[in-house]
């Protein structure tokens, strides 16, 4: 129970340290979109400008302080607010004689005062009691000063209650709001002691940060403790409903007086309005990010759960998706366009980050297919859900393209986000494509030597196809830049994406090709065994254990293997599986080597190595010509385990290394 309590308790302060700071969102957001008249001179400009600078510089230094020293901040300024608010009391209840009369006369014709005069000193009594006891409580004043401050606080009520002349009771309240309004300068400037020392720890603190860790993970620090997302929600979703409810009185108020009719091109027209709204500033466009990251996020862990998948970088798309859109927002400068051009703008960036997000989404759901079908799961529970959403992958950019195409003509906005649907349609077919081989694979259960060729020859034509779409879209990219709205910013993406998918996809490709070729070339070099032959040896490939049906390949080191598991092997490195040796190409002038299974043994009709170590290092007679005596080593398959380092620093085994392998061997 007390460990409730504690995380309650540790919830609720998180709440109000992210609902404090948001307040100083807010009045960096209007003095930034204040409007500043340049007709009252440069002594007029420059005095806004510096009022400017110092409150988005206070409001700045509030939003980053630690969380002690903001509940410390918010009391001494809720303090000063009750003060304040006294002062205003006592100044308004002196200086109008019909004091409840002005008080019917308010706003929207609400008569919340009586007109009893008694009661109504009596209520105005209550409530600076109320007032002067919450002030000396936040300060945390001394009992004696406390009853002098509440009795300074009620004074001029007494001068109304006593029925004093107007003047003194005036002089009574300006003496009352001198007393109070000394009494907190008093202790703002002690205050100040404690203020100069916090600045200088945080600044202490952040200088050593900065030298030890850097300023992005200082940053990145300062992010985290203050929760910056979280307060641009608040403040976005705040400012949303406080337009939206003023909207709608504005609706309700029209209605009232014109007979407005309800109706969805008012609802449209009303939710334009505050779509327009959410996006009109630079800090609106970090909250509608900071919105759109929670829904990718949760969008992104239900999807992870419905397809079952573990991998922690697929829990990406809640950074990935407002990046996008907070880089297209600045790239087509939308806090800055007019408001009807705004919303259209919006809509196209909302098409291409919904394009982008069903690519990741395709990027997380084709590991677990690729996994199920390699693996050659049979729980059709386990495939249903990834093959669903892949379907889904599948049908929505064509839906997409479908109904832009026929409410828009064609420019450069649709022709790109035509390109990303194709695109994406063209991942998911290779990708379903390469699922049913694997699975055809496994259905039959026999070694499918052309599977892999098959596989690359798939994935490489998408490869290709993708290669050209990224080229495509650099042409139309700089072709927007040139003719229609070229920035710094759209710049600077078309050489991120020149570079990432265009350089680095070519540079990759024609790697694995040459990798690729360059293993079918050693493969197609080695030896090859088949028939009666290949029976006798009675033995498994080392790599996947399984037998010989059709034909093994025979490495310098005397090590056979499939041909198929063999040339994956030499992808990755050019060195023998069992050995570590390495696997080098052979002209076809030389003689075979002979051969033997991975167990020492020569099949009928060749020729076995033999090995006559001698001391000083004695030559070693072998079947095979020209073969080096580190590449006639025969030794048992699990007999013994080599270093992948040593044999990295090493391209063979000494003379007494090989001694002590012979004498292990022997005497086994």
């Amino acid at each position: 129970m007390a460990s409730a309590h504690g995380r309650l308790g540790q919830h609720v302060l998180a709440v109000l340290d992210v609902v404090l700071r948001v307040p100083s969102i807010f009045i960096i957001d209007a003095i930034f979109n204040s409007y500043s008249d340049p007709g009252t001179g440069w002594t007029g400009t420059a005095g806004r400008a510096l009022i400017r600078a110092l409150g988005v510089l206070v409001s700045s230094v509030v939003l980053v302080l630690s969380q002690k020293s903001l509940f410390k901040f918010y009391t001494l300024f809720a303090a000063v607010l009750l003060g304040a608010a006294s002062v205003l009391i006592n100044y308004y209840s002196t200086s109008h004689i019909d004091f409840y009369s002005a008080y019917n006369r308010a706003a929207l014709g609400f008569r919340l005062l009586p007109r009893s005069g008694a009661t109504l000193w009596l209520g105005l009594a209550l409530l600076q009691l109320l007032l002067g006891l919450g002030y000396v409580a936040l300060l945390n004043v001394q009992s004696f000063c406390a009853a002098l401050l509440v009795l300074d606080i009620m004074a001029p009520l007494w001068g109304l209650m006593l029925e004093l002349p107007p003047q003194v009771r005036q002089a009574l309240a300006l003496a009352s709001g001198a007393i109070l309004a000394a009494h907190v300068a008093i202790n703002l400037l002690w205050k100040l002691k404690w203020f100069y020392y916090s600045c200088r720890y945080v600044y202490l603190l952040l200088r050593h940060m900065y030298r030890i860790y850097g300023l992005q993970l200082l940053l990145e620090d300062t992010w985290k403790r203050i929760r910056f997302p979280d307060i641009l929600r608040v403040f976005w979703l705040t400012r949303m409903t406080a337009q939206a409810v003023i909207l709608v009185y504005v609706v309700r108020v029209v209605r009232s007086e014109s007979g407005l009719q309800l109706g969805w091109d008012l609802f449209w027209d009303l939710t334009s309005n505050l779509i327009i709204s959410g996006c009109d500033s630079t800090l609106t466009v970090l909250g509608m990010s900071a919105v759109i990251s929670s829904l990718a996020h949760y969008l992104g862990l239900s999807i992870l759960a419905f397809i079952g998948s573990t991998e922690e970088e697929d829990k990406r798309l809640g950074f990935v998706a407002p990046v996008l859109f907070f880089i297209l927002a600045l790239q087509t400068g939308l806090s800055g366009l007019d408001p009807e051009e705004r919303l259209i703008r919006l809509s196209r960036n909302m098409c291409l980050l919904l394009t982008a997000i069903l690519h990741f989404i395709h990027g997380m759901t084709d590991p677990v297919l690729m996994s199920l079908s390699a693996s050659h799961v049979s729980s059709v529970r386990r495939h249903v859900p990834v093959l669903l959403v892949s379907l889904v992958l599948f049908a929505l950019p064509v839906l997409l393209s479908y109904v832009l195409w026929h409410h828009y003509v064609l420019n450069t906005w649709l022709f790109a986000v035509t390109a990303f649907c194709v695109e994406l349609c063209l991942k998911v077919l290779v990708s379903l494509t390469v699922y049913a081989l694997f699975m055809i694979d496994g259905f039959y259960n026999v070694l499918w030597e052309k599977l892999d060729d098959y596989v690359y020859y798939v994935r490489s034509t998408g490869n290709i196809v993708e290669f050209v779409f990224g080229v495509i879209m650099f042409g139309n990219g700089a072709y927007t830049m040139m003719f229609e709205s070229g920035s710094k910013i759209r710049a600077c993406m078309m050489c991120l994406h020149a570079y990432f998918n265009i350089y680095l996809q070519a540079k990759n490709g024609w790697k694995t090709f040459i990798n690729r070729r360059t293993a079918v070339k050693k493969i197609n070099s080695l030896p090859e065994v088949k028939g009666a032959t290949l029976r006798e040896i009675e033995d498994v490939c080392a790599i996947c254990y399984q037998e010989f049906a059709a034909s093994a390949r025979i490495t310098p080191c005397h090590h056979y293997f499939h041909a198929l598991c063999l040339r994956k092997w030499l992808y990755i490195q050019d060195t023998c599986p069992m050995c570590h040796q390495h696997v080098y190409i052979e002209d076809d002038g030389h003689e075979r080597a002979a051969f033997s299974n991975n167990n020492g043994y020569a099949a009928p009709g060749q020729e076995r190595a033999e090995f006559e170590g001698e001391e000083g290092g004695a030559d070693v007679g072998g079947a095979a010509g020209g073969a080096e005596p580190e590449n006639e080593l025969l030794e048992d398959n699990d007999s013994i385990e080599y270093d992948g380092e040593e044999w990295g620093t090493q391209p063979g085994v000494t003379l007494a290394e090989e001694e002590y392998i012979n004498d292990d061997t022997d005497s086994n």
